[in-house]
């Protein structure tokens, strides 16, 4: 393995990162991270959650399985994933300030979902702007940041009703979840909040495999 670049995204921050056709980027953590490809320099074609969906033809993807872009081209292949206490969410947007103020708008009644926590203040920012800011420089609106693939976030998805549950489901252990870009790719990435259980800093890893 030859190293590329090795970082800490501290938590509720975003960082970017190029990654050339053929190398690698492995994603290690404990908490949910709001991962974002964009094709480069194209950076009009990016990650689809729908397409990506339809492309597996299920919700849950996997070792062996591609994020797809909206003009339907596989961005990047997951190699290894050794978080195996729950699945990865391709079903939830971002975490955004506008969201917790909406929430706190309904006073004790939006905290209650976090009294495991004892959280008596919500956020005043998330992904959506941890995103926006890092990709800034290269001139991407907040409004085309597509919904993220959201590594470790495990959902209770009730298959009659269509609900989705939070749960506290995340890696005991520090996890990661390995990619192979298909194409160049500008990434966008997000250490979450993570309400649930605690935001934590997300380490990353640009290689090329020997």
């Amino acid at each position: 393995m030859k190293t590329i670049t090795q970082d800490t995204i501290p938590s509720n921050t975003g960082r970017t990162y190029m990654v050339k056709k053929g190398q690698h980027i492995r994603v290690s953590g404990k908490s949910i991270v709001d991962f974002v490809p964009f094709a480069y320099p194209n950076l009009r074609e990016r990650f689809d959650q729908s397409r990506t969906k339809a492309f597996h033809r299920r919700i849950f993807i996997s070792t062996g399985d591609y994020l797809i872009s909206k003009f339907n081209n596989p961005m990047l292949k997951i190699v290894e994933d050794t978080y195996k206490e729950g699945t990865h969410d391709l079903q939830r947007g971002t975490c955004n300030g506008r969201r917790w103020r909406m929430l706190e708008a309904q006073g004790a009644e939006a905290l209650k979902p976090y009294a495991h926590r004892n959280i008596t203040k919500l956020p005043d920012h998330g992904c959506w702007e941890n995103l926006t800011e890092a990709l800034k420089p290269y001139g991407v609106a907040a409004e085309d940041i597509p919904s993220p693939f959201n590594i470790f976030m495990t959902l209770e998805i009730d298959g009659k009703t269509g609900e989705m549950r939070d749960t506290t489901m995340r890696p005991k252990e520090t996890a990661h979840v390995d990619m192979i870009a298909e194409m160049d790719c500008l990434l966008a990435i997000s250490a979450c909040p993570d309400m649930q259980v605690g935001g934590k800093d997300i380490d990353i890893l640009l290689y090329e495999a020997d």
